[in-house]
């Protein structure tokens, strides 16, 4: 199959298509306990929230958690995050945006630091799958930086220019991560990040997905 001329998406999950931020601040809480540190608000996790993880675990303790307390928090946040995440559904209007992307005869993918074991199946259980001509989870340990997996998932995506990709996510890691391909980045503020945090990262950012697909067919124009 030749490189494809019209432009791709790939997709952030958690925080961007999945609009799971309850679930991950409680979550997160639920780590923090382990750990006797005081719950964190939405506001101060968007302000201080990091990759790698452990790097925001430190600004909150100051100072790196050890080995075995980095092991009990993060077994903690994914057995809270398994338990919660069926209360949380899809962001507003992303079945539509979907189609119409794809209604377009563009492409689009996901690639999650979520466990491709489970990232795979919730997408199934909505429905959105055929939408996407690859899903890719985080496969290895977690807390690391999503830049190497968006180098083997465009690698995988041999049909799809890089140049004309744009990185659709909801953290400044997103954004590394499309540097790393020479691709493009669009920032949502639903998620991890506040504005703030996002701006200073220097792509555009977006408060609805509408306009980060607006701003996904601008840039890849």
């Amino acid at each position: 199959m030749g490189m494809q001329t019209d432009a791709h998406i790939v997709w952030d999950w958690n925080g961007t298509l999945f609009h799971d931020v309850d679930a991950v601040i409680g979550a997160t809480n639920a780590a923090f306990a382990e750990l006797g540190l005081e719950p964190i608000t939405l506001e101060r996790y968007r302000e201080l929230y990091c990759v790698p993880v452990p790097k925001f675990y430190e600004r909150l303790l100051g100072r790196l958690p050890s080995d075995a307390e980095w092991e009990v928090m993060d077994a903690t946040f994914h057995r809270y995050y398994t338990e919660h995440r069926a209360l949380c559904s899809l962001a507003e209007g992303v079945e539509e945006l979907l189609t119409g992307w794809a209604s377009a005869g563009r492409s689009q993918s996901i690639l999650s630091m979520y466990g491709h074991d489970d990232l795979v199946p919730l997408v199934r259980d909505f429905g959105i799958e055929p939408h996407f001509i690859r899903v890719d989870g985080r496969t290895g340990p977690s807390g690391g930086s999503k830049a190497e997996h968006m180098v083997r998932h465009l690698d995988a995506l041999r049909s799809v220019d890089p140049a004309r990709t744009v990185v659709i996510g909801d953290a400044a890691d997103d954004a590394l991560a499309a540097q790393a391909v020479g691709a493009r980045a669009v920032l949502y503020t639903g998620g991890s990040h506040g504005r703030a945090s996002l701006e200073a990262v220097g792509v555009p950012v977006v408060d609805t997905l509408a306009e980060a697909v607006a701003e996904a067919e601008r840039l890849a124009a």
